[in-house]
């Protein structure tokens, strides 16, 4: 028998918007160069593995290049996916032990709230070439922070954001793992984001939870706000809520399966 393989829209309340995951339901361990094969054979932005474990399930997340240590999009997938199937039921919490620690997951009407470890960022000088490889005027740059190896741009206005159209090439070649561009929302959305990783392989995500949990204290702390409303302009676009807890973040999301499967 094959091993069941789904693929979700996440962040998304409808088909081919928000962020595809690929999730693969395991019965046993796996061999992680097993696992990032199959990633890159998906060549989505990321793959979650879920293994059974006595007090939920081991949660891996592997790009079509490397495996990561925290990813939003592909866990709200694996959560959706578990209670789909039926190996959850619909009240029960999903666990998951990850790289990162303990992550949960719970249903709340037709969303799913993640609780994920904050990421708060740190003043900190732009690595050389960024705000040319992303197409970025420097006068209109408010802050630059950093987290671990990513960094967070916060311009003036949303049109900025909206409208980027990074040279990938050159900013490849910049000292990151990936770049979050932010800014204030229009309308309904607290405020704005696009994410690019060179450095995991993605020219553009199409909505990252996990940068959330930067970008979320960061936006928490200048709106004077705790319940924010997040829009992720990709060229698929998500929208996300988000809500600060000190040292956690929750996420909340929709989701959309489009693709059932199993690799044999």
């Amino acid at each position: 028998m094959g091993i069941p393989l789904i693929q979700v829209d996440a962040f998304a309340d409808r088909p081919f918007a928000g962020n595809p995951a690929a999730v693969c339901l395991l019965d046993g361990p796996r061999d992680a160069a097993w696992m990032q094969a199959v990633g890159q054979e998906m060549n989505l932005s990321e793959t979650a593995f879920l293994e059974p474990h006595p007090d939920g399930f081991g949660l891996r997340w592997f790009t079509p290049k490397v495996e990561i240590e925290l990813c939003g999009h592909a866990t709200l997938a694996g959560a959706h996916v578990l209670w789909e199937v039926g190996r959850l039921a619909p009240e029960r919490e999903a666990r998951f032990h990850t790289k990162s620690g303990l992550l949960t997951a719970r249903r709340a009407g037709d969303w799913i709230e993640l609780d994920f470890p904050a990421r708060p960022e740190h003043r900190a000088p732009p690595p050389e070439g960024l705000f040319a490889a992303l197409g970025i005027v420097p006068a209109t740059v408010e802050h630059v922070g950093r987290v671990q190896s990513d960094y967070l741009v916060h311009v003036r206005e949303e049109g900025i954001v909206r409208a980027l159209a990074p040279d990938h090439g050159a900013l490849k070649r910049v000292s990151l793992r990936g770049v979050m561009v932010t800014a204030p929302g229009g309308g309904d959305f607290d405020f704005v984001s696009r994410f690019f990783a060179p450095g995991a392989g993605i020219e553009e995500d199409p909505v990252t939870g996990a940068a959330h949990c930067c970008l979320g204290p960061y936006w928490a702390r200048r709106l004077r706000k705790t319940d924010l409303l997040a829009f992720q302009a990709s060229a698929r676009g998500g929208v996300l809520r988000v809500r600060p807890e000190g040292e956690r973040v929750k996420l909340a999301g929709q989701a959309v399966t489009v693709l059932r499967g199993e690799l044999v």
